[in-house]
């Protein structure tokens, strides 16, 4: 009897041990599709779909097309301010990103592997934008770092600016500002 226990004890640690090295293999992978943020590379990615556009078909995997569609979308006046940031990261690794583009790879896996040449490939982000009507409420459901960064593109400094409440309060009061 003491025997068929020590057996049975053995068992129930082998389960157990198994059972946490699975959940503990699918845990990082679970964390990590949570925390993706959605709006990471969007810029990268929207410059290499107007690079794209430029391009025929024939051309899309030719390093040397997509090196000069590059620099010919890079050249244009009407870019953003953010998409001229994006194109003065990658004028120098133009190499490293006309091959994974050339392999029709997709965008965003492309500025994802950019990332590893310059880090703030995938940093660069659209401003975020409100609606001159915006409500109090919606405007409260932000985090301080975007309300911050509306304040920072609108130009206005936010002196004393401690609680959440304050950049909110603030980014209300300046909702007059273009940006």
């Amino acid at each position: 009897p003491l025997n068929d226990a020590c057996s049975t004890m053995k068992l129930a640690v082998v389960v157990l041990s198994l059972a946490a090295a699975v959940l503990a293999l699918g845990s990082p992978a679970a964390a990590k599709a949570a925390k993706e943020d959605p709006k990471e590379c969007e810029v990268c990615v929207k410059v290499l779909e107007d690079v794209e556009a430029l391009l025929d078909s024939d051309e899309k995997s030719s390093k040397v097309s997509i090196e000069e569609a590059l620099g010919t979308h890079c050249a244009r006046k009407d870019l953003s301010a953010k998409e001229k940031k994006m194109c003065y990261n990658m004028e120098p690794i133009k190499k490293s990103v006309s091959h994974p583009f050339s392999l029709r790879m997709p965008k965003k896996k492309v500025c994802q592997r950019l990332k590893k040449d310059n880090p703030d490939i995938c940093e660069i982000k659209f401003p975020v934008k409100v609606a001159k009507e915006a409500k109090p409420e919606d405007v409260s459901k932000l985090r301080v770092k975007q309300l911050k960064q509306i304040l920072n593109d609108r130009g206005v400094e936010c002196k004393g600016c401690v609680e959440k409440a304050d950049f909110v309060k603030k980014v209300l009061d300046t909702q007059h500002l273009e940006f």
